[in-house]
């Protein structure tokens, strides 16, 4: 398979990761809102911002104009919404009743890293690990 194919296949598979996780942030923030640190902000409007530019990280991802832009964004979001999956973790936040295990928080929390990556390398803005420095075969 070509590289090209493969960069093609993880953007649209990032962009509808995206799309579900914004529509679910909108549709039933509750678990989301139970995970948010105590130290943020208006945490409704924060859910409702953070799926709305979830969304729209999906959206940039599809479209020539705005993919490395969205990409960019979306590696700082997941950056940004990293508190609160360390809250999710050691707090045991139950989500709907459900307290899930470490074996869900650890592979959870060390596949952060690979969701800026994949954002970057979805969008166009890295090229590793299929080349070295960008322009170089």
């Amino acid at each position: 398979m070509r590289i090209e194919a493969v960069k093609v296949a993880v953007r649209w598979a990032m962009a509808v990761f995206y799309a579900v996780a914004g529509a679910l942030h909108l549709a039933a923030p509750e678990g989301f809102l139970a995970i948010m640190p105590d130290w943020a902000p208006f945490p409704h409007l924060v859910v409702a911002v953070t799926g709305l530019c979830e969304i729209a990280g999906a959206i940039g991802l599809l479209t020539l104009r705005y993919r490395r832009w969205a990409g960019v964004m979306l590696a700082l979001y997941a950056i940004c919404v990293f508190p609160a999956n360390l809250k999710h973790a050691f707090e045991n936040v139950a989500i709907s009743g459900v307290r899930l295990s470490w074996l869900y928080h650890g592979p959870r929390l060390a596949l952060q890293p690979i969701l800026v990556w994949w954002a970057l390398y979805a969008s166009g803005a890295i090229d590793w690990p299929s080349r070295g420095r960008r322009g170089e075969p």
